[in-house]
């Protein structure tokens, strides 16, 4: 029976579109807790449900599929669990702008109606990204696609929120916390981005109050704030204001008085002026130095960062100007043009400051005072910081660890309370009888009922509570209330952090709080695999919460791969033009091309610079692997004989120890999650050892239907092929699917086989050193073939010898391959014998290599290239020994980059002098 064929070119869309449903179909994918294999799990980290598969994705997900597919073929019982996040924000916003557009609010549905009208755009576009995951291969448990609003996993929300308040770790308190006048929301401290901006530091007069001629100088970035001061600070020990401690200044723009309080912890005596506004409600230092002197709170900010009317009147600001709902840009210009005024702006000057944003819609974030719910955190971080240090948690590349525990020893509070109706609503109600004075209106009423039905005023969304509300917190509605018996409630409006849901992931999506065979078998996972942009956000959390409720940590490896950037090293942006969008790559390229690339590139500790001239590189080498797999499977045809390594041809016995050590390197390098190792690893055997030197040396065995080697050369070209295939697989899954399909093989498909280990009996290190001689050898006749511009196809005399009596012997055992790969005949004479004149001779490391130099050969520009290649590899010298006596690059490049650049520096210089030496010879000839 004929061998079957490929395509004369390889078509990865058809490839992909088909495999994926067979993988699908036939359940390679889907995990069994009574599977007899060492579990390994590994929980995708959920993306948005709003969100597309953009390059960032394409990386992270294209390292967990390579060790699913890696630890599958090994044998582990192998669940990767694939999941969405509801994105609560992100969500709310893309729905909002919806209604927008149909001239509809979420305010005029109302709560309920737009929570339906938010799951029904989930149901509609919530599984885009899952789709484009499958393109991408992910080899998912997709039977047990999660989502973080599931009513299991919302069971689960619901008993960690309820379990972590009767412990007394979750508590509600009125705190400044950052706010987003845009989405109406707090956002924890990780959810503000900073950007440095230029701004403006204003140097303001507060005088005295017993005598307003002396006053003192107090700079602020922002002017409109000082409305709300309650004090001035200064440091206890500064001789210029000691005298004044205790004393009150007259507050500008108002009729208050504030006093003058001493604070080492706020005031740094040596910067600036060493006296300090206290603004309680609108800045965190502030807040804190209010609390140590107990001052009062002002706010004079909206929700919408407005000036408040009514916190204008608390502060006794000059109603002639007129502040109340001016935005802060308007109030600013106001404040300062009215300080100029009266004669109390002492200067301005230019400062650079970081300005908070809201990681989502990216507007300036306020300092808000506001009753929230926050997690208590300290005990939760201490069991999370012992698990990293004492290594029950790796982090890889290990750099990263001082960052998680820098962080975790200088926590605080989460705040989990988002104002938003999307997402899980806080399990807290509140009696109305005995809550009555503390409901407070925050939209506008449609006459809508509470829940009880007694405050027709009130509706389901649009109230809030005052910090002095008594909630009862409850894993299901209370019926009566246990302070006055009363039996109407309403429920706290607010719904959790998506992080909060997000950091039950790796137990939640596995069945608890029921002790589910999955949680039993597969928590702890094995390896998370995320970007330094969610250690804290994500990570840090799920360590604690996992650490609380499961008694052990939820993963072993946190892997934290490099961010992806433009070929500049610049963030990519839809703004700056330079987004390389993986659907589009996968689509021109073929998707194991752009699996591979991102591979191929994800070195520990280093941003990816991408360009999509290089994922079309690697298409090239998937169109290599496709061509040498057609050459192999033409040449299948005929008896295959299965004979013990030892006694098979160079070719052959040099290429599977050369596979041995490759299959021996990739497994090392994936354990050590050095995924651009093995892939660099795999390309290096793949395109130079096996495609271009093992194949071309076969050639004349295959080509020679007689030649009694062909059986056992076919044996090992079926051989090779299919394990290259399988080792090759994890990063290029469909390519080599479709190639093993076509070769000898057993079993239903690649996906399923085992993965290699090194063979004893393949290793012959005798074979590498020959081999390395033959290569050298090679080297020595193209490079002279190439200075006197002989064509690849001319046949021509070739003398070779060597000063080592074994090598000299080694060479006439591979004097039939010298021939073929040379292109000529083969004189194995000692150099004595060698012709005296008209021959160019190139030597180097006792390896003498001689080709006779025709009548017709162009001296002088054989001269000219000689001379033009000595000045290339000089430059390329002085660069890398520039880069070598560069202290800054030896003291952070890794020790086998270093070894690389001085290793190629050495090669140069034998290379150099080697071609000295034959410009002194071709001199020689012209008699120059």
């Amino acid at each position: 029976m004929s061998t079957p064929q490929l395509e004369k070119t390889y078509d990865p869309k058809a490839v992909e579109a088909r495999w994926y449903k067979v993988w699908n179909q036939q359940g390679y994918f889907h995990a069994s807790p009574t599977h007899p294999g060492q579990p390994y799990c590994i929980v995708i980290p959920p993306p948005n449900v709003t969100g597309s598969l953009h390059v960032g994705h394409a990386l992270n997900h294209s390292i967990q599929d390579i060790l699913i597919r890696w630890r599958r073929m090994q044998g582990r019982n192998v669940l990767w669990l694939p999941g969405t996040d509801h994105a609560g924000i992100a969500t709310q916003n893309v729905v909002e702008k919806q209604l927008m557009a149909e001239g509809a609010s979420r305010e005029s549905l109302g709560r309920e109606r737009f929570i339906e009208r938010v799951w029904q755009w989930k149901t509609t576009f919530g599984n885009t990204i899952v789709s484009q995951q499958k393109q991408l291969g992910e080899s998912c448990d997709w039977d047990r696609l999660r989502f973080t609003m599931d009513e299991w996993l919302s069971k689960a929300v619901l008993e960690v929120f309820v379990r972590l308040y009767e412990d007394g770790l979750i508590y509600r308190g009125e705190r400044l916390i950052n706010w987003c006048p845009r989405c109406l929301t707090a956002l924890s401290d990780i959810e503000v981005e900073h950007e440095d901006v230029k701004g403006k530091l204003y140097t303001i007069r507060y005088p005295l109050a017993k005598d307003p001629t002396q006053y003192l100088l107090v700079a602020t970035t922002r002017p409109e704030t000082m409305l709300g001061d309650t004090a001035v600070a200064v440091h206890p020990e500064d001789d210029r204001y000691r005298h004044l401690i205790g004393e009150e200044v007259q507050l500008p723009l108002t009729t208050r008085t504030i006093p003058i309080v001493k604070d080492a912890i706020l005031v740094d005596r040596e910067f600036g002026t060493g006296a300090v506004k206290i603004t309680p409600a609108h800045d965190f230092n502030d807040f804190e130095a209010g609390e140590r002197h107990k001052l009062p709170r002002i706010s004079i900010f909206t929700a919408r960062a407005e000036m408040d009317g009514v916190g204008l009147q608390e502060a006794q600001v000059d109603q002639s100007l007129n502040l109340a709902l001016k935005p802060v840009q308007k109030a600013r210009a106001i404040v300062v043009d009215a300080l100029t005024a009266r004669g109390s702006l002492e200067k301005v000057e230019d400062h650079k400051m970081a300005l908070g944003k809201c990681y989502r819609c990216k507007t300036v974030v306020e300092p808000y005072l506001s009753p929230q719910w926050f997690v208590k955190i300290k005990p939760l971080a201490a069991p999370a910081i012992e698990a990293v240090e004492t290594g029950k948690i790796r982090i890889i590349p290990e750099g990263w660890t001082n960052n998680y525990l820098g962080w975790m020893r200088d926590i605080k509070d989460w705040c989990i309370s988002r104002q938003i109706w999307w997402g899980h609503q806080i399990p807290a109600w509140y009696c109305t009888k005995c809550n009555h004075a503390h409901i407070l209106k925050t939209g506008h009423s449609v006459g809508a009922t509470g829940e009880g039905g007694i405050l027709p005023e009130v509706t389901k969304w649009n109230y809030t509570f005052a910090q002095e509300a008594q909630p009862i917190v409850s894993r299901s509605a209370p019926t009566r209330c246990p302070n006055c018996g009363g039996q109407d409630f309403l429920r706290d409006p607010d719904v959790l952090d998506t992080w909060f849901s997000s950091a039950l992931w790796p137990f939640s999506t596995l069945g608890w709080p029921e002790q589910t065979p999955e949680l039993k078998t597969y928590y702890p996972t094995s390896t998370l695999v995320t970007g330094l942009d969610i250690l804290f956000f994500w990570v840090a959390r799920m360590i604690m919460l996992g650490l609380k409720f499961m008694g052990d940590v939820p993963f072993r490896d946190v892997y934290i791969h490099a961010l992806v950037r433009d070929a500049e090293g610049q963030k990519m942006s839809k703004s700056k033009g330079n987004v390389i969008d993986p659907l589009h790559v996968m689509e021109q390229f073929g998707t194991d091309a752009l699996r591979f690339t991102l591979a191929s590139m994800a070195s520990p500790g280093r941003d990816i610079k991408l360009a999509e001239e290089r994922i079309e590189g690697y298409r090239n080498f998937a169109n290599k692997i496709w061509n040498a797999a057609r050459f192999s499977l033409m040449n299948l045809d005929g008896p295959r004989t299965v004979t013990a390594p030892s006694e098979r041809t160079f070719p052959d016995r040099w290429i599977l120890s050369r596979l041995n050590q490759t299959i021996h390197v990739v497994t090392s390098e994936l354990e050590a999650y050095r995924f651009d190792r093995a892939a660099n690893a795999l390309y290096q055997f793949i395109w130079h050892e096996y495609c271009d030197w093992y194949l071309e040396l076969i050639k004349p065995t295959l080509q020679n239907s007689a030649n009694p080697e062909g059986p056992g050369t076919r044996q090992t070209l079926v051989e090779t092929l299919e394990t290259t295939m399988r080792l090759l697989h994890p990063f290029m899954p469909f390519l080599t699917e479709e190639i093993w399909q076509t070769i000898p093989h057993q079993g239903a498909s690649i996906v399923v086989q085992r993965y290699p280990i090194p063979e004893v009996t393949w290793t012959a290190p005798e074979m590498d050193q020959r081999f390395a001689l033959l290569e050298q050898t090679i080297g020595l006749v193209r490079t002279s073939r190439m200075l006197l511009n002989y064509p690849p196809g001319q046949q021509i005399r070739l003398y070779i010898a060597h000063d080592e009596p074994q090598r000299q012997d080694h060479l006439d055992q591979l004097r039939s391959y010298l021939a073929h790969l040379g292109r000529g005949t083969v004189d194995l004479a000692p150099t004595t014998h060698w012709p005296t004149s008209n021959l160019l001779r190139l030597v180097t490391e006792g390896l003498s290599v001689g080709i006779a130099v025709a009548g017709d050969v162009d001296l002088n520009k054989a001269l000219d290239r000689i001379i033009k290649q000595q000045s290339e590899q000089t430059k390329e010298i002085e660069r890398l020994e520039g880069k070598l006596r560069n202290q800054e690059f030896t003291a952070k490049a890794p020790p086998e980059v270093i070894t690389d650049h001085q290793d190629r520096r050495t090669s140069l210089r034998r290379d150099q002098a080697m071609l000295i030496s034959s410009e002194q010879q071709l001199r020689a000839m012209l008699g120059t």
